[in-house]
C-alpha cells in the first residue's frame, strides 16, 4: 500500500439549512427569485437589481448563477456574493445519489477544497460562485493546465478521508433522497431477470458499487436489453476481479475521487487568486478548482487519472487528444509531488510511486469506457436532453472492448489495425 488515509478522522461537519422550496423550469425565473430570496431577504427592495446567468456546459441539470448588481459594487464583489443554483434533472437519481453528493460537497467544502454550501431545497443545491473560467477539453492538453490539473488532484487524493462522506451532513426530515448507491440484494431480487450482485474488497459505496448500481438499472424490456445488460454484468465482474485489489494510493487501495473530471468540471482561477510558483517556464501551472461533485466517491486513484485522460477527447471523443507515453509521466511526476507534499513522503520515495501509478493508470485506460458507456446506456431511456446518449454509448464501450482486445492480444492474433486511441496512448511523445 503506497499510504494510508484510514488515519484521518473526518470532523463533524456543521448542519446544512433546507428551504422547503423546489425550482420550477416551467417556471425558471420566478422559482429561482423565490429561492434566493429566502436564501438572502437582504436582496429584496428597490436598491437591489438581481439577475440570472445561465450556465449550459453540464448535460443533467440546471445551473444558474445569480448576481445583485448593486449600485455601486465592482464586479469582483457582485461575484464575490453571487450564488450558484443547482437543481437536478428528471429522473437523474437513478443515477445519482443525491445525499452522498451534498455530503461529499460538505466535505470537500470544510477542506477549502469546494465553494461553501449555503443551503440545499427540495430539488437541489445553492452554493457560492467560484471565480474563474471552465477550461475547455483543448485547454486539457496544455501543460501549464494539466500540470495545474495533477497538483490539484494530489492534493484531493493526500487529504480527503475515503469514510467521510458518509458521516457529514444529516439529511433533512422533509426531504426524500435516493437510496444509498449500494445495492439492495431484496429490491434485486423483485426484478425480472435478477444477477448476482459484485461484492468488492471494501464495504460502502465506492466506484464499484456505482457501477453496479447502474447495470441493475439497465433496460430490461426487449430480450436483446436483457442479453446485454447480463452481458457488461459479466464484464463488471471480471474487472473487479481484476482490478479491486488494494494495491493502489490511499487506504486499501481507494482515494476520495471526483470520477468525472472532464473540462467542464476544472476551473481556471484567475490569476489573482492564488497563481503557482514555477522554476522554470516549462513548469508553469494554473491554479484550478474542481465543481461538480455527483459522481464522487472512494476510487482507485488509477481510476479517477484514466478517468481524466479519457476526457482530453472532450465529448466528441477526439482520441487524437489522448496523452502520450511521455505527457502522462511528466503528469504523474506532478500529480506524486503533490500527493507527496500532503501525505509528508520523502522525495526518495516518489520515483517509485510514480513508475507503479503509471503502470496502475495503463491498466485502468479501458475502465472509464465501461463506466460512462453504461451510464449513457441509461441516459439514453431517462433523459430529456438533445444530446445522443445512444450514440455516445457505443462509442465509450468500443474503448472498453479495444482495450480488451490489446490486453488480451485479439487485436493483433486477427491482424486488424490497432484503434487511433490504443495507437496515440501507446505513443512515445
Amino acid at each position: 500500500m503506497m499510504g494510508s488515509t484510514g488515519d484521518m478522522k473526518d470532523d463533524a461537519l456543521p448542519p446544512l439549512r433546507f428551504i422547503p422550496l423546489s425550482y420550477n423550469p416551467a417556471d425558471s425565473q420566478a422559482s429561482a427569485l423565490r429561492l434566493v430570496l429566502t436564501l438572502n431577504p437582504q436582496w429584496e427592495g428597490a436598491d437591489n437589481k438581481i439577475e440570472f446567468v445561465r450556465f449550459t456546459d453540464g448535460i443533467t441539470n440546471t445551473l444558474l448563477k445569480i448576481i445583485n448588481r448593486k449600485p455601486g459594487w465592482t464586479e469582483e464583489q457582485i461575484d464575490h456574493e453571487a450564488v450558484l443554483m443547482r437543481a437536478y434533472g428528471n429522473h437523474t437519481e437513478i443515477l445519482i445519489d443525491r445525499e452522498r453528493e451534498t455530503r461529499s460537497h460538505a466535505l470537500l467544502a470544510s477542506r477549502g477544497l469546494a465553494p461553501p454550501l449555503l443551503a440545499r431545497f427540495q430539488n437541489g443545491l445553492l452554493y457560492r460562485f467560484i471565480r474563474g473560467r471552465p477550461a475547455t477539453h483543448t485547454d486539457l492538453v496544455k501543460a501549464p493546465l494539466w500540470r495545474g490539473v495533477a497538483r490539484r488532484l494530489g492534493q484531493w487524493h493526500a487529504v480527503l478521508p475515503t469514510g467521510g462522506n458518509s458521516a457529514s451532513v444529516p439529511p433533512a426530515k422533509d426531504l426524500s433522497f435516493s437510496h444509498q448507491v449500494d445495492v439492495d440484494p431484496q429490491h434485486q431480487d423483485k426484478q425480472e431477470d435478477a444477477l448476482p450482485t459484485i461484492k468488492p474488497r471494501v464495504s460502502g459505496p465506492n466506484m464499484w458499487t456505482v457501477l453496479q448500481k447502474w447495470v441493475l438499472a439497465l433496460p430490461t424490456t426487449t430480450e436483446e436489453q436483457r442479453t446485454r445488460r447480463r452481458a457488461l454484468q459479466k464484464e463488471l465482474e471480471r474487472v473487479v476481479h481484476e482490478m479491486d485489489d488494494g494495491r493502489g494510493l490511499g487506504d486499501d487501495g481507494l482515494v476520495f475521487a471526483h470520477c468525472d473530471l472532464l473540462c467542464a468540471n476544472v476551473i481556471v482561477l484567475p490569476p489573482s487568486e492564488g497563481p503557482t510558483a514555477a522554476t522554470t517556464s516549462d513548469e508553469r501551472a494554473v491554479t484550478v478548482q474542481f465543481i461538480d461533485y455527483e459522481y464522487a466517491t472512494p476510487s482507485p486513484a488509477a481510476f479517477d487519472i484514466a478517468n481524466h485522460f479519457a476526457e482530453w477527447g472532450g465529448y466528441d471523443c477526439d482520441y487524437s487528444m489522448m496523452p502520450t507515453r511521455s505527457v502522462r509521466r511528466q503528469f504523474l511526476t506532478e500529480y506524486v509531488k503533490s500527493y507527496s507534499q500532503f501525505r509528508g513522503i520523502p522525495a526518495s520515495s516518489q520515483q517509485e510511486m510514480v513508475d507503479r501509478l503509471y503502470e496502475d493508470v495503463d491498466r485502468f485506460r479501458g475502465i472509464p469506457g465501461l463506466y460512462w458507456g453504461v451510464w449513457a446506456l441509461i441516459q439514453a431511456q431517462i433523459s430529456q436532453i438533445d444530446f445522443d446518449y445512444a450514440s455516445y454509448a457505443e462509442t465509450r464501450l468500443g474503448e472498453y472492448y479495444a482495450w480488451r482486445r490489446e490486453v488480451d492480444g485479439s487485436r493483433a492474433q486477427a491482424g486488424e489495425e490497432m484503434p487511433l486511441r490504443e495507437r496515440r496512448w501507446a505513443q512515445e511523445a
